[in-house]
């Protein structure tokens, strides 16, 4: 599959600055090194404006040979493939987190893509818009990617070599806020059909949340992922929308938690206010809360610390709800 199948009519009316910028996106796209990659959109994405962001990608690796890469501008939303050497049909979509400024794309993304590799499932990184870019409608932007790359993972499920029924999210910090978003919104008509796929369901099957935000609410929200998303001084009604525990319903999948204690970015009240939804809802749910971790850290605590033992966990959990073969 060639990267970025972008009709290049559908950009005829951009500005030659839009032009340029979608072009360095493309650049950008090559320097993350992607070995397959799917555009969510067939021309433009929902709710564009004339000038797309200008993208960027900063590595602040620390060890040669293991790359943290942070994106922004993302002009093209895609979805990266990273297909297991031994599949065993199941199949997650990624959303690194950043306070929906950012994406952690290696920390979140590619080094959770090769435990899951190892395990046989098939990961699907999600390169998602962020909010605050420049789209009309911000705060729906980056549901219409969620929704739209579960739909077309679904309909290429032949192709990926994986079971439709057995594709579940997984979400980091504001990343874990658009999948719980996925999970309890997953049915909200956030923009018009474009093609045949968006028949398709975009509900996961499962979903885990780490260290998300959950509440827009204040005191225990993450005032910078809330601005991002909503702005600066967002209507009670849009705070009571997007605060994922308020959404929770009867047809909400089961839900994987997992947050620590000392964590000094997203309050682990987060976490804990979105079980006690799933409970109060009788959906299947699993708390998993750790003394220490602090934020962010991905797979990348050492051995030592028990909240490293979060992929088990998770596995296991997955296992459980039919998801992923037993171990």
């Amino acid at each position: 599959m060639s990267r970025f199948d972008l009709s290049r009519r559908a950009f005829v009316g951009l500005a030659g600055a839009g032009l340029a910028a979608l072009d360095a996106g493309r650049a950008a796209a090559r320097r993350l090194d992607m070995q397959e990659e799917i555009a969510l959109w067939p021309g433009l994405p929902p709710g564009h404006g004339d000038t797309p962001p200008v993208p960027q990608v900063e590595d602040h690796a620390k060890t040669p040979g293991h790359p943290d890469r942070l994106i922004r501008g993302v002009a093209v939303p895609r979805l990266v493939v990273r297909r297991a050497e031994r599949p065993n049909g199941a199949a997650m979509l990624l959303m690194p987190g950043g306070g929906y400024e950012f994406q952690g794309f290696d920390n979140e993304g590619t080094r959770q893509a090769d435990w899951l590799n190892a395990r046989g499932i098939t990961a699907f990184i999600l390169v998602y818009r962020l909010p605050a870019e420049g789209w009309r409608n911000r705060s729906v932007v980056p549901l219409q990617d969620a929704q739209r790359a579960m739909r077309l993972i679904r309909t290429g499920a032949e192709g990926f070599g994986i079971d439709p029924e057995r594709v579940g999210a997984m979400g980091f910090s504001a990343g874990g806020h658009l999948g719980g978003m996925l999970a309890t919104r997953w049915d909200m008509p956030s923009y018009r059909a474009v093609d045949a796929a968006d028949r398709v369901c975009a509900r996961p099957d499962l979903a885990a949340l780490i260290y998300p935000v959950i509440t827009m609410r204040t005191p225990f929200t993450h005032a910078g992922s809330r601005a991002a998303l909503l702005g600066e001084s967002p209507a009670e009604a849009e705070v009571e929308r997007f605060s994922v525990d308020t959404n929770v319903a009867a047809d909400t999948p089961p839900v994987f938690l997992m947050h620590a204690g000392d964590d000094a970015i997203v309050p682990v009240q987060n976490s804990i206010m979105m079980y006690n939804a799933m409970l109060a809802h009788r959906r299947p749910a699993a708390l998993h809360l750790f003394e220490k971790g602090g934020h962010g850290f991905g797979v990348n605590l050492p051995d030592r610390m028990p909240a490293s033992s979060w992929p088990q966990m998770f596995t296991n959990f997955a296992a459980d709800q039919n998801l992923f073969g037993a171990e």
